[in-house]
């Protein structure tokens, strides 16, 4: 009996639930037993949490405009927005002026700002290259006023050939650019110094042939005054023309994108590409429809066009272009790569000197006679300015031909609004210089702000 009491105190002890069991519907805690203020609590973390969901959606929009914000902002530090600051300053200058005189953006306005920018243009290319090595020629100007001096005393005064004159000044330009650089690169004297010093020299020159008139008029219908007066007005040839240029930018992009994408390189998205396509077919045919308005496509722009494509292949495509931009890079590392230094700077002032005479014939032939205002010093301070406006840099090593066509447009576009509007010449000089000192200071902080990360 005691045994078997003792094994039944036993089971009804092991069956008396423990502490740790879940409690029953009668000793579980109410709701109304949870104190108000955990109810609270637990009201104002719900809140949060909605809130907090609110503003992540919120902020998930701004996340995805996060990346290319910055990647502008990079890109405006180093100095890589392209032409997009010109462009922009082309289109403010144009809304400008066609909202203070409707008769800007005219057929007739533009056809002649078309023809006014090709002179100072073809001299501003030649300076692009020897502002890409970091140097400066003071004498284009005075060369440029040269080569029409001498191709009008040959042609007026001893009768030779236009052809031939014009040949002969185009090599006077080139044989002055030689020496230019040649006393740069191989005596050692400073650019500075040598081109000053053939401002003067050229420039007493071109007074000498000019004669005690200071001006020599030629023929209006000769081989030079045709440059600037001749029109193609075949409004099939002239759309032609612009659908032959998109193809065959088309063509060069696409094989660019073939080649560097099969040799693993970086290369431009095929979006870009075709964006960029676009944007080119609509600039061609609305200045072809523009100028059919008047008179036609002008010759020297043409001319102009073809001079600036020609040498934006020379510099980005050739060995001798690549030579170029590694000199304005570094002096003593494009040496060691293997690039002949004094070849290369005497060949830039060759071709800035031979530029600047063939702007020089065009500007002539603008006139239909050489005189002093061929060479003036404006026309050396419009030059250097459009380049550097344009976005080649002083210091070397970065910038295009196209920063020429861009530059030269701003200026001339600044010249000819304030010639409608009546605002006179000093206010003009103001004006211009203006823009190029804000130009020069942004090649400037560029410049820092790329050495300062190393990137120099």
């Amino acid at each position: 009996m005691a045994l078997r009491g003792r094994r039944n105190r036993t089971h009804t002890t092991d069956a008396t639930p423990t502490t740790d069991a879940a409690p029953t519907a009668d000793t579980a805690p109410h709701a109304d037993a949870v104190p108000a203020s955990d109810r609270e609590d637990d009201g104002r973390r719900g809140y949060t949490g909605r809130l907090g969901a609110y503003l992540g959606r919120l902020k998930a929009p701004a996340g995805r405009l996060r990346a290319p914000c910055e990647a502008v902002r990079r890109r405006l530090r180093d100095g890589g927005l392209g032409p997009a600051p010109v462009l922009l300053t082309l289109a403010v200058t144009w809304i400008v002026f066609q909202a203070l005189n409707d008769h800007f953006l005219s057929p007739r306005n533009l056809s002649v700002l078309s023809v006014d920018i090709v002179g100072t243009g073809m001299v501003a290319v030649g300076i692009v290259f020897v502002l890409l090595i970091g140097e400066i020629d003071l004498a284009v100007g005075s060369l440029a006023g040269l080569a029409g001096a001498v191709f009008a005393a040959l042609n007026v005064n001893l009768g030779m050939p236009e052809w031939l004159a014009v040949l002969v000044a185009v090599m006077c330009g080139a044989a002055a650019g030689a020496v230019h650089g040649f006393s740069f690169a191989r005596i050692g004297v400073p650019a500075f110094v040598v081109t000053l010093a053939g401002l003067l020299v050229w420039n007493g020159v071109m007074l000498y042939l000019l004669g005690p008139d200071s001006s020599i008029n030629f023929s209006d219908d000769g081989l030079v005054a045709t440059l600037t007066s001749r029109y193609f007005d075949s409004a099939v040839a002239v759309n032609a023309l612009a659908a032959l240029c998109t193809a065959a930018y088309l063509l060069v992009a696409l094989h660019d994108h073939r080649r560097r994408a099969a040799a693993g390189m970086p290369c431009r998205p095929m979006g870009e590409i075709w964006a960029r396509t676009a944007l080119l077919a609509l600039a061609a045919f609305s200045v072809v429809r523009v100028l059919g308005r008047f008179e036609g496509l002008p010759l020297a722009l043409l001319i102009f066009l073809a001079v600036i494509v020609a040498s934006d292949l020379l510099l980005r495509r050739t060995p001798y272009g690549r030579q170029v931009l590694a000199l304005g890079g570094g002096v003593e590392a494009a040496r060691r790569s293997g690039v002949d230094v004094t070849r290369v700077r005497i060949s830039v002032f060759m071709v800035s000197g031979t530029l600047a005479a063939v702007g020089g014939l065009f500007i002539a032939s603008r006139l239909t006679s050489a005189s002093q205002i061929s060479g003036s010093g404006v026309l050396l301070i419009n030059a250097i300015a459009a380049a550097v406006i344009g976005g080649t840099s002083l210091f070397g090593g970065r910038g295009s031909t196209w920063s020429a066509l861009l530059g030269v447009l701003i200026i001339q576009s600044i010249g000819s609004g304030m010639a409608l509007v009546g605002v006179q010449p000093p206010v003009q000089f103001m004006i211009t210089g203006g823009v190029l000192f804000i130009a020069v200071v942004f090649d400037s902080l560029t410049r820092r702000s790329a050495q300062s990360r190393g990137r120099v």
